[in-house]
């Protein structure tokens, strides 16, 4: 058997993870190596690139250790009745190419995911080995994601959470019937298991012994999971309802949405639900509005009587228009909940509103200072100089922000 090439197998199982989401790397501790000791680091600007929250753009290897998988799930191109060129990295190989990558600054850390081979077992003390030269052996300090395998041994992820700054365990779907039906090799049961253990272990981790010394660190910056979206019927209301549950029962730094791609041989099987991608957009959208501007899901998905997310416009301009009764707001009295809900505005241009409008009443040219996007906003607010008068019930202003339609091509 012909030995494969490194750069071919980093072609190919480069090309297999991009299917893998959740590979920011904010939250975690802040490690370097100026002081002359390690190599690495989990900060600055830096071959995937990923996005923290503050907007700082994280470069990671993000590869699979294999493509090889014993597993047969419908919606994977990776499953084991799948025709596709396959590969596999030696521990070795992972490390070697991590640490090549760092010295030629291409990368700040790693982001590893990996079909299952021989057993999850075997898969994730392979995966656990590598993390481990790498802190270890190679006193490497920047950031490390590991795509842990819910199957495999408490005591093995136990371990990889001691080398590892985040670990993921995908809750694949939905819901459990949707699992049982496109992954029966997996079990919902056992994926809620291993989740609710990385929490606890993280927990333990963060207590103070009766001395005030803190136990081992364990993955710093929290674990993510990640749900494939249009493999199955599900709406978006069940989706976010599912995120919503999950964040609170796991204490999750991120669900990650993934839209699934038609695939060779399983598109039958699966009711693909187009566009996949604009979905998990307006998805990501959601679930910000979830988690950080008081939206409840009911309210989010009510727009539509199906329970999905409007396409053509974001979630949140789609529920002010449902909810005009509830606009124009002023923004110089209105509290902070509802101005949060006037589309268009962040958080940040909120905290500038309060804390302007404390000395001096605001002004529609103090909100154009300000960078706050008032071309979305302006039915919706009343400053000083501006009312929206009959713009916030105007039968057209659903299409002044809609994509205008297009001519599909003939050809």
């Amino acid at each position: 058997m012909t030995r494969m090439a490194l750069s071919d197998k980093l072609a190919i199982l480069s090309d297999a993870a991009r299917y893998d989401a959740s590979c920011a790397s904010s939250g975690t501790a802040r490690r370097d190596s100026r002081d002359g000791k390690g190599l690495g680091s989990t900060e600055g600007s830096g071959i995937c690139h990923a996005y923290a929250p503050d907007g700082r753009c994280i470069s990671l290897l993000k590869i699979l250790m294999t493509n090889f998988c014993i597993y047969d799930c419908a919606y994977c191109i990776n499953r084991v009745s799948s025709h596709v060129r396959r590969a596999r990295f030696s521990p070795d190989e992972v490390v070697q190419l991590t640490i090549e990558f760092y010295r030629r600054n291409y990368i700040e850390g790693l982001f590893l995911s990996s079909g299952i081979i021989r057993s999850p077992d075997a898969t994730m003390s392979d995966m656990v080995q590598i993390a481990r030269r790498l802190r270890e052996g190679e006193n490497f300090r920047g950031y490390i994601h590991l795509k842990t395998i819910p199957d495999a041994a408490p005591e093995l992820i136990e371990q990889a959470g001691l080398y590892a700054d985040r670990l993921s365990i995908n809750v694949e779907l939905p819901t459990d019937n949707s699992v049982k039906a496109y992954a029966p090799e997996k079990n919902p049961v056992t994926i809620r298991k291993a989740m609710g253990d990385v929490k606890s272990r993280k927990e333990v981790a963060a207590e103070k012994s009766y001395t005030g010394k803190r136990g081992k660190r364990f993955a710093p910056a929290g674990q993510s999971t990640q749900m494939i979206v249009g493999a199955d019927g599900s709406t978006d209301a069940t989706i976010l309802g599912q995120s919503t549950r999950l964040y609170g029962a796991y204490q999750l730094r991120r669900v990650y949405y993934s839209a699934f791609s038609p695939i060779p041989d399983a598109t039958a099987q699966l009711p693909l639900i187009k566009p996949p991608l604009v979905r998990e957009h307006r998805l990501y959208q959601a679930d910000w509005l979830l988690r950080f501007y008081g939206f409840g899901v009911d309210e989010i998905t009510a727009a539509r009587p199906d329970g999905n997310l409007d396409l053509e416009i974001d979630p949140k301009l789609a529920w002010a228009l449902q909810n005009r009764a509830l606009f124009p707001v002023d923004v110089n009295r209105a509290s902070k909940d509802m101005l949060l809900r006037v589309p268009g505005f962040g958080t940040r241009t909120v905290g500038r509103i309060l804390s302007t409008r404390r000395h001096r009443g605001l002004r529609y040219g103090d909100l154009l200072q300000m960078g706050a996007p008032v071309k979305k906003a302006q039915p919706f607010i009343i400053a000083r100089d501006w009312t929206p008068g009959a713009l916030t019930d105007s039968a057209n202003l659903r299409a002044r922000f809609a994509p205008p339609p297009q001519q599909l091509s003939l050809l």
